[in-house]
């Protein structure tokens, strides 16, 4: 029996968040459509895997989801050169080589839905038979290679894997040195610890650790469980790996895109797969 390829597989994405530590930058708008590079950041997300031959996008939407319809709806005159004649008020789209071959579901999942929810509401209108799915946030990017990460949660017996990042320290760090003397880090990477870094692949059958409930939270009950069950492996990544929270956040991004030092569209880091929890 063949493998599930990329393009078969849905993506949810979630994008329910406000975005309330953007200021300026998210004001009337969900976060994920925070504007890096003259473009919002969930199309930004859906690259990374557009990348790797995923197309199948199901954005799971809450908080003001008729920005996000408008946007995709809207998609081809925002994008693309258009002719209009304004007396038979027809419109011809010329396409541009820029449009992603992408099919895009726009979701509305309830505007105080938790993220466990979401994707059960979205999955029960949009999945059928699909073997395996994958869920994101609206708002984290990454040069992991998405496809490795999928081969290898397809080829492990566990019903979920998620990409797994060392954080960056909030705060600076001092050592000794063997001869006494000190040395100091501003936030250094903590490679000796793991955090969630989204990007999840789950089989089929995760959809019954979860509920259309509203209350019902991705990384709680659900994710315990998993972990309790020994059903979830964990793929680390020690390449690139950043989220949108924050004005400076953002700001660093749009720093990147200015510079053409992309990540998330550039060169592939090395990724690495451990099955353990």
């Amino acid at each position: 029996m063949p493998g599930t390829r990329p393009e078969d597989v849905p993506v949810f994405i979630l994008c329910g968040g406000q975005g309330t530590r953007l200021g300026t930058h998210a004001e009337g708008r969900p976060k994920p459509m925070v504007d890096i590079g003259g473009q919002p950041l969930v199309t930004h997300v859906m690259r990374c895997y557009g990348r790797f031959g995923f197309r199948r996008f199901i954005l799971c939407t809450g908080y003001r989801h008729e920005v996000i319809s408008n946007y995709f709806l809207n998609y081809a005159a925002v994008a693309d050169d258009f002719t209009v004649n304004l007396g038979s008020r027809q419109i011809a789209f010329h396409q541009s080589a820029r449009a992603p071959d992408w099919d895009v579901t726009v979701a509305n999942t309830g505007p105080a839905t938790m993220t466990g929810a979401r994707v059960a509401r979205a999955a029960a209108r949009y999945m059928t038979d699909e073997p395996h799915f994958a869920v994101t946030y609206g708002d984290g990017l990454t040069d992991v290679d998405i496809g490795a990460e999928f081969e290898f949660h397809t080829a492990h017996r566990r019903l979920g894997t998620v990409l797994t990042i060392n954080p960056i320290s909030q705060f600076g760090e001092f050592r000794m040195g063997a001869d006494g003397r000190p040395s100091f880090t501003e936030k250094p990477r903590l490679e000796s610890s793991w955090i969630n870094g989204g990007f999840f692949f789950f089989r089929r059958s995760f959809l019954d650790y979860l509920s259309t409930d509203a209350d019902c939270v991705l990384e709680q009950q659900p994710l315990h469980r998993l972990v309790e069950d020994d059903e979830l492996a964990l793929y680390h990544h020690q390449g690139f790996w950043s989220c949108l929270d924050t004005i400076g956040d953002r700001n660093r991004m749009q720093a990147l895109w200015e510079t053409g030092a992309m990540p998330w569209l550039g060169k592939v880091a090395d990724g690495g797969g451990d099955a353990g929890d």
